[in-house]
């Protein structure tokens, strides 16, 4: 879904598999894209050289999103180029257990990434993108803050920490054209897929199948264009009609 002037996109966790989808389908779509990661600089990199390769923008960033001071530097140093109008808060991390077997650090450094970092990421970037009038804020959210899921106490709350900051950011922002909305997606092939079989896959989910990033991306691309620009302060679900 093109928009009819190009932006500058970050794409937070983008050296993953489903940021890395997210970052290509906004390349597609027209936009500059910082790919983003923590400590894979190089898959970043690439990542971005793929893009540019193909006839897109791109460049990469690696900063730990847990650390405010810096994210603050390397959100400084990006709006020296110029404002960022599209974030997608995709960096996030699952260490999963069962409630009484929960570490501390589990919960914390699960709240650190999904809920810390997008308050690290999206405050510095939010009044420079305020005064552009125009701004798409996505974040990527779980099934899991939804409905809920065994061993994943920490994640789902994290995320759905997420999906209420989605909710009272998208008012704070309606006035000035920007939209928050958060994406939930439910069995991935680039992430919960892996811990289920194809049988438990076929049982649980209507459609039968994971989904794929490409399908999430194209949501998050959706959300990201003009076209979308009256929907905000909602959580899609994108789960092949899981309940």
């Amino acid at each position: 879904m093109n928009t009819p002037t190009r932006k500058r996109a970050l794409v937070t966790g983008a050296s993953g598999g489903l940021g890395r989808a997210i970052a290509l389908q906004l390349a597609r779509d027209g936009h500059h894209v910082i790919v983003h990661a923590n400590r894979r600089l190089a898959a970043a990199q690439a990542l971005a050289e793929e893009i540019v390769a193909a006839g897109g923008s791109a460049e990469a960033v690696a900063f730990d999103v847990t650390d405010a001071q810096a994210s603050a530097a390397a959100c400084s140093q990006l709006l020296a180029a110029g404002p960022v109008q599209i974030l997608v808060n995709n960096a996030g991390l699952h260490d999963d257990a069962a409630f009484p077997a929960l570490r501390p650090t589990q919960w914390q450094q699960v709240i650190d990434v999904s809920l810390n970092g997008f308050f690290h990421v999206t405050q510095p970037l939010t009044m420079p993108m305020v005064r552009t009038r125009w701004g798409r804020i996505v974040n990527i959210s779980s099934m899991s803050a939804v409905a809920g899921n065994r061993g994943q106490v920490n994640y789902a709350a994290a995320k759905g920490a997420l999906n209420s900051a989605t909710k009272s950011l998208a008012l704070e922002l309606a006035s000035r054209g920007i939209t928050v909305n958060a994406v939930a997606p439910g069995i991935i092939d680039t992430g919960m897929a892996q811990d289920f079989d194809k049988a438990t896959i076929e049982r649980i989910v209507p459609m039968k199948r994971a989904g794929t990033g490409e399908e999430v991306a194209a949501l998050v691309g959706f959300l990201a264009s003009d076209a979308a620009g009256y929907i905000s302060g909602q959580v899609i679900s994108i789960n092949g009609g899981m309940v």
